[in-house]
């Protein structure tokens, strides 16, 4: 169990974030996480690669 302090920085740490959201058709989720875990990274951090990837080339242009 976690305690107060524990939840409390937890909470100070989720403040520093933003959160989005987008939607893929119905299957697609699970192909986009096998293919993250294939390049042994996290859902999360492999769609944050290719964003920072993709935004990089735009800025490039």
């Amino acid at each position: 169990m976690a305690t107060k302090a524990h939840l409390e920085g937890n909470k100070r740490y989720m403040a520093k974030l933003d959160r989005g959201v987008f939607y893929v058709p119905k299957g697609g989720l699970e192909k986009i996480k096998a293919h993250a875990m294939e390049s042994g990274k996290s859902l999360n951090a492999y769609i944050i690669a290719l964003i920072e990837a993709d935004m990089g080339k735009l800025s490039e242009e």
